[in-house]
């Protein structure tokens, strides 16, 4: 089993910048991937920003140039740097990873830009 618990969500003026953080815990043998997912009101979730083990990243059209994801494979920790924020990125905010085939998520960081 794997447990992952976000922080650094918060309010923030458009415009602004955060950090969220994820780290992963518990039995872990080898994390792939890792990456952030987020789910605004009334619309379904999406893929943010994912890395691979490896180093490879992707993001979806929306945030590139603004948003930087990143990864500490010793500490098992993915961080999305978030810059240039809008009020359409407000939106919980969730990290997943993926482990010997198992997905899993953590419970969500509030983002809330304001305009």
């Amino acid at each position: 089993q794997v447990q992952l618990v976000e922080s650094g969500g918060g309010l923030v003026q458009s415009g602004g910048s955060l950090r969220l953080s994820c780290a992963a815990s518990g039995t872990i043998v080898s994390i792939n991937v890792m990456g952030w997912y987020r789910q605004a009101p009334g619309k379904q979730r999406e893929l943010v920003a994912a890395a691979a083990r490896g180093g490879s990243t992707n993001y979806v059209d929306s945030v590139k140039g603004r948003f930087t994801i990143s990864r500490d494979n010793v500490k098992n920790t993915v961080y999305l740097q978030m810059n240039s924020l809008k009020p359409e990125d407000t939106a919980v905010y969730y990290c997943a990873a993926e482990s010997s085939g198992v997905d899993y998520w953590g419970k969500g960081t509030l983002v809330t830009v304001s305009s």
